[in-house]
């Protein structure tokens, strides 16, 4: 196999990662809420009816922004029915996911949630901009935010919640462009109501972070002229723009799959033009950028083993497990987050708990890690700081989506210590891929570290009755001389490589 390379220097560089690039989303969705974050009367459970095992894990997963309550489910959500004493909140029909939603966990309780995840858990809000409009958005604000003295903020502190929650980033609603939307309304009708919308709550908080809808994926029929229509109705009102992406194996092409982060760059590429031709069509020296508030694999083609009535309460739905093959891939879509941290400066996980998430439960029982929760977690420990411009030079492969695809994906991220670590995934199935780096002024002296998450069968999982039996391993032979890194990355693998 010829040796894949690149190089590194201090004088090139991508941009400062924003935290909020490790964000994730909490969705009333399945079991994401109930029996996942939230079950009063779990042996694990606390005063509030948050499990303790939960939160345990999302701290060590090192998730920063998320995302609430949706999703789907936003464009039907009364916010009113999840305040106040939680046996007076009322049952309503959850048309997006054909659920029942008991409103048990609400906009209080979630703050909470994220004050015991730490400071680093930052709300993010979603509006209904489905069936509701400006004036319940300024409701939900007022009680959210305003610290007392009105109708609506003091309800606020009538409630428990004297302090205001102090949101700051706001979703001018969700996937707005999709048929399957409660409430879809056409590019033009909806930059409307955005813009109505987040110039009126401007008018509270003039330094409010408020996202656009943009396309629900770069395959929607409107792609790029969305974007366009919306953004000359709102480019001075709002501060980025939506992208969902989401990713499957399908008829077996493997191949295809595991360069699934080449749609992910192109998707980026595309909107940031797109955004860049509205800025200079308007004379504006504003930059948008980008949320990439919901990612990952999702098998959406395959049957649920579960049995699902309608109207259910947090049915057993989109409870993907997830394999080698899989962790693979998000660490690659992962990978190409970082490479574009210029602009992408905000991106969700979708979602965090059960819910094709990287954090599994059982109710009453156990809570585990998936095979995707390693690749988050050891980006987010180590990917913070100035992303370096990374241009592989790799052997490349066919793909019958994406044509040639590179076998190496990486980037490398500098941190403030001056220490950088290395993100590679090997997308070979089959074969070792010798790697290269050229560390030019770095001043990096030693490996700390190099671990792989691979294994001989790529289809390996960690369930409830073997939680372990994918983690990542260490890898030996890696070595730094004369200012050149020198591994070897397994086949099918995701790596990181720490220098110092």
């Amino acid at each position: 196999m010829r040796t894949a390379r690149f190089a590194l220097d201090p004088a090139f560089t991508v941009g400062e990662v924003n935290p909020r690039l490790f964000g994730s989303f909490v969705e009333h969705l399945g079991r994401c809420v109930y029996t996942g974050i939230f079950e009063p009367g779990h042996p694990s459970a606390d005063e509030a009816g948050l499990r303790t095992d939960v939160l345990d894990l999302v701290r060590e997963l090192g998730v920063t922004t998320i995302r609430y309550p949706g999703g789907n489910f936003v464009s039907g959500y009364n916010w009113e029915d999840s305040v106040g004493p939680a046996e007076d909140r009322p049952r309503r029909l959850d048309l997006a996911w054909r659920s029942t939603e008991t409103n048990r966990f609400g906009l209080s309780e979630y703050i909470a949630f994220l004050k015991k995840i730490g400071p680093q858990a930052e709300p993010m809000m979603a509006i209904n901009l489905g069936t509701r409009g400006v004036a319940e958005a300024l409701e939900l604000q007022e009680y959210a935010n305003h610290p007392s003295g009105t109708a609506r903020s003091d309800l606020r502190v009538a409630h428990g919640d004297k302090d205001p929650f102090g949101i700051k980033l706001w979703c001018l609603g969700n996937e707005m462009d999709g048929p399957w939307q409660t409430g879809h309304k056409t590019a033009e009708e909806y930059g409307r109501l955005a813009a109505e919308t987040a110039r009126a709550m401007r008018q509270i908080e003039p330094d409010l972070e408020l996202v656009a809808c943009g396309s629900s994926g770069q395959s929607m029929p409107t792609f790029a002229e969305w974007e366009a229509t919306v953004l000359a109705e709102t480019y001075d009102l709002v501060d980025h723009i939506s992208l969902h992406a989401y990713y499957e194996e399908t008829d077996g092409d493997r191949d295809s799959f595991l360069a699934s982060a080449v749609d992910t760059e192109s998707f980026i590429e595309n909107v940031v033009a797109t955004c860049d031709h509205i800025g200079a069509r308007l004379k504006s020296k504003k930059k948008i950028n980008l949320s990439f508030d919901e990612w990952n694999v999702w098998y959406q083609s395959r049957p649920n083993p579960h049995p699902v009535e309608d109207w259910q309460e947090a049915p057993r739905i989109l409870e993907d497990v997830y394999s080698v093959t899989d962790a693979v891939v998000f660490g690659s879509l992962l990978i190409a987050l970082l490479r574009h941290a210029d602009r992408v400066t905000v991106a969700c996980l979708a979602q965090l708990v059960n819910v094709i998430a990287p954090i599994m439960t059982e109710p009453g029982g156990a809570a585990w890690r998936q095979t995707t929760f390693f690749p988050f977690a050891q980006a987010s420990q180590y990917g913070r700081g100035q992303v370096l411009d990374v241009r592989v030079d790799s052997p490349t492969y066919a793909t019958k989506k994406y044509g040639e695809a590179d076998l190496l994906h990486a980037t490398a991220v500098r941190a403030e210590d001056g220490s950088v670590t290395v993100f590679a995934v090997n997308r070979g199935q089959t074969e070792p891929l010798p790697l290269e780096v050229a560390l030019n002024r770095l001043g990096l002296t030693s490996v700390v570290e190099h671990s792989a998450l691979a294994d001989a069968d790529p289809d390996a999982t960690n369930t409830v009755d073997d939680q372990e039996r994918i983690t990542p391993h260490p890898v030996e032979g890696t070595a730094l001389q004369d200012g050149t890194l020198s591994a070897v990355l397994e086949p099918l693998s995701w790596n990181v490589i720490r220098l110092v």
